[in-house]
C-alpha cells in the first residue's frame, strides 16, 4: 500500500501541476480538499480522470467521488480494491 500512495501521491502532483510539492509534503491522511491541500472541483476532475487512466477505474457513481477523494490513503484503499490495471 506505501507503494501505490507513494506513486499516487506523484501522479497527483504531476496531474495538477503542483511543481513547488513532494511526495513527502502530502500526508497520507491529509483532507484533498477544504482546509487540507485545497483542491477544489476542477482537480477533482483531474483527479476522476487520472484514476480512469491509470488504473481502469470509471464511477459509476459520481457521489461516491466525495468519499473516495477524502485522502490519498482513500484514494489508494479504493485504487487497490478495484483497479483493472
Amino acid at each position: 500500500m506505501e507503494t501505490l500512495i507513494k506513486e499516487l501521491k506523484e501522479k497527483i502532483i504531476d496531474a495538477l501541476n503542483l511543481e513547488e510539492m513532494t511526495p513527502d509534503d502530502i500526508k497520507d491522511d491529509e483532507p484533498l480538499f477544504g482546509s487540507g491541500l485545497g483542491l477544489d472541483s476542477i482537480d477533482a476532475l483531474e483527479l476522476i480522470v487520472l484514476i480512469e487512466k491509470n488504473y481502469g477505474i470509471k464511477l459509476a457513481n459520481p457521489a461516491e467521488g466525495k468519499a473516495i477523494f477524502q485522502s490519498v490513503k482513500t484514494i489508494a484503499e479504493y485504487v487497490s480494491q478495484h483497479r483493472t490495471k
